[in-house]
């Protein structure tokens, strides 16, 4: 499983969109908002919360199922993951004037998002939002009843959210030791990690551009499990198809051998992406089976990366992260084959819908 034979041939290299200085500094700075994070979470927490949803559409949706399946197995805390338009729809009754929602937005003008706070406004409940841009709808004091603005790093501004409450709780002993950890040491990793992807993502691009081009029909298939779930949900859907316009679909590893084996043959295209959470033996079972039916798979493993100077005990909780750092790699080459700029849209902003 090993995707990558010469990791320092990047070492010094010029890598397409990649600053390293603007990494480490956005990084860096979504830490620097613990202090802030945690001000709001002894306020939600303190207020006898009877539920905390971490709520989304399209890719802060796939943010907030990371955010979920991380808590879940390490809390008792009645934490929920919620669809927004499902929630508008069909709503919860779980959801009361007592619950608190913790939502995410890049442009802070996302219908769905706006009218989810609405509507729970209308139930009686509070809303926690990360927003990257200032002076949007979402920063307004009629949508948000906490508010932090900060640019990017979405999932990280989540888990943060998550952990405290977990230790808050009394359930993350080691929360000031592993947030130490990052401080000192995620900013660097997450940047080594780009510069050690570089030549294989090359690689990966120019191969499945390529293939593409042959095969336009035929749509690649993403699989992963854990906190991985959400990064390859939103993967697909949001760059492959929606900037990239390339068929896809997105598969849970515990789902895979539960019929999409069956439509696997020697040259479909599947990428199998493996944490270090609790879920990666799910993923390693696909790992196993794929070289026995497929030759035109890639398995991206994080347990290949050093993380220069975080600790091993924590490789598991940023997982997501340093898949996120693979991902910027992928992306920015796959862009340059197919000579599509990620900012094109056919119909998104262009009409209503």
């Amino acid at each position: 499983m090993i995707i990558n034979n010469s990791f320092c041939e990047a070492k010094g290299a010029s890598l397409r969109n990649f600053n390293e200085d603007i990494l480490m500094d956005s990084i860096n700075g979504a830490l620097a908002l613990r202090e802030h994070i945690e001000q709001i979470i002894d306020m939600i927490y303190d207020d006898d919360f009877d539920g905390i949803w971490f709520m989304g559409i399209g890719g802060t949706w796939a943010s907030a199922m990371q955010a979920e399946v991380h808590v879940r197995g390490r809390s008792r805390l009645p934490i929920y993951c919620e669809n927004a338009a499902e929630f508008l729809t069909t709503g919860n009754r779980k959801f009361t004037e007592n619950s608190v929602a913790i939502i995410s937005s890049v442009s802070g003008s996302t219908r769905e998002i706006l009218d989810l706070c609405d509507r729970i406004h209308e139930i009686g409940g509070k809303v926690f939002s990360f927003v990257d841009t200032p002076d949007s709808p979402l920063t307004k004091r009629d949508k948000s009843d906490y508010l932090i603005v900060y640019p990017k790093n979405e999932q990280l501004k989540f888990f943060m959210a998550a952990d405290y409450l977990m230790y808050r709780n009394g359930e993350f002993d080691d929360y000031e030791r592993f947030y130490e950890n990052l401080e000192n040491s995620l900013a660097e990793a997450l940047a080594e990690t780009e510069e050690l992807t570089d030549p294989w993502a090359y690689r990966y691009a120019e191969k499945q551009a390529a293939f593409h081009e042959a095969r336009p029909d035929m749509p690649h298939y993403f699989v992963g499990c854990g906190n991985q779930w959400g990064a390859v949900y939103s993967l697909g859907m949001c760059y492959w198809e929606e900037q990239f316009w390339i068929r896809c679909r997105t598969v849970q590893a515990g789902e895979f051998f539960h019929g999409m084996l069956e439509i696997i043959d020697r040259q479909t295209p599947v990428t199998l992406f493996m944490g270090e959470d609790e879920q990666r033996p799910l993923a390693e079972r696909v790992a196993d089976f794929l070289p026995r039916i497929c030759e035109n798979y890639a398995v991206i493993d994080t347990r290949e990366f050093p993380l220069t100077g975080i600790r091993p005990e924590y490789r598991g909780r940023i997982s997501h992260l340093v898949m996120r750092a693979v991902n910027n790699r992928i992306e920015a080459y796959m862009e340059m084959f197919l000579r599509h700029p990620m900012e094109i849209r056919r119909y998104y902003g262009r009409m209503k819908y």
